[in-house]
């Protein structure tokens, strides 16, 4: 059996790492450069690097802080955040990434998938979804949540798939920093959905919710920021939790 991930999501506005609650009131969290050390010294399995304003802001993730980074872990590293174009990611795995996430391009354009895909293989290509239940439905928002589109997370998930995704980040954009747990419902449904992996994201506040989301729900990974920037939970103390509760992970 595969071993579940731990991966800890560095936000980034402005070179700063950031946290706040459904992508707004953003508060300072630290050194991105430290913090990605920090987190490969823990034993975190990944790390995810999101610039959450790039695609808002038209403007690209920035390569330096990313080759930075690369420099100072030996883990893998995904980066996300204003991803258009081929050139976009040659200049992110020049700089150190090993996989890259998209979202709101590959919405737009959904053949953005199969052409990263067919370029650089599609264990390099993550699909980020970002979902917003409205109106009974989980539905794919984009642009940093600010806009919700006419697409349903479940059959975005099932397209992204047949278009090459390697793996699905599937957020919840209403538990998205609020520690009430990770939702379960879409996640199950995603998982069940798709044959590739699927990270779980928002709402992590407790050791019991990342037990919860992998005894209740097939995801491959459960992600989380601010309880492990502000020291709320240590990843050494969470992955022996989890080994305890019987869930293979690698210590």
């Amino acid at each position: 059996m595969l071993k579940k991930r731990i991966i800890p999501c560095l936000d980034i506005r402005d070179g700063r790492t950031v946290k706040g609650i459904s992508f707004v009131n953003l508060r300072d969290a630290g050194d991105p450069v430290e913090l990605a050390r920090a987190y490969a010294d823990q034993s975190a399995d990944e790390i995810v690097f999101l610039d959450i304003t790039a695609t808002h802001e038209k403007r690209k993730t920035l390569a330096q802080l990313v080759e930075k980074i690369a420099n100072a872990i030996n883990i893998p590293f995904t980066v996300g955040g204003g991803i258009s174009t081929r050139e976009d990611v040659s200049v992110l795995i020049r700089s150190g990434a090993d996989k890259v996430s998209v979202n709101s391009a590959a919405v737009i354009e959904p053949r953005l998938i199969s052409s990263l895909a067919d370029s650089f293989g599609s264990q390099c290509i993550v699909v980020a979804i970002d979902a917003q239940f409205t109106d009974g439905e989980w539905m794919v928002c984009i642009n940093g949540g600010r806009k919700v589109t006419g697409l349903r997370a479940l059959d975005w998930a099932g397209e992204a798939e047949r278009l090459g995704a390697g793996e699905i980040l599937l957020t919840s954009f209403n538990r998205d920093g609020t520690k009430k747990g990770f939702s379960i419902d879409i996640t199950s449904a995603i998982s069940d959905r798709v044959n590739i992996p699927v990270i779980a994201s928002g709402g992590a506040g407790t050791m019991e919710h990342f037990r919860k989301v992998f005894e209740e729900t097939s995801c491959s990974a459960a992600l989380a920021a601010s309880i492990f920037h502000f020291g709320e939970i240590l990843i050494p103390d969470l992955k022996r939790y989890l080994q305890n509760n019987n869930i293979n992970v690698r210590l």
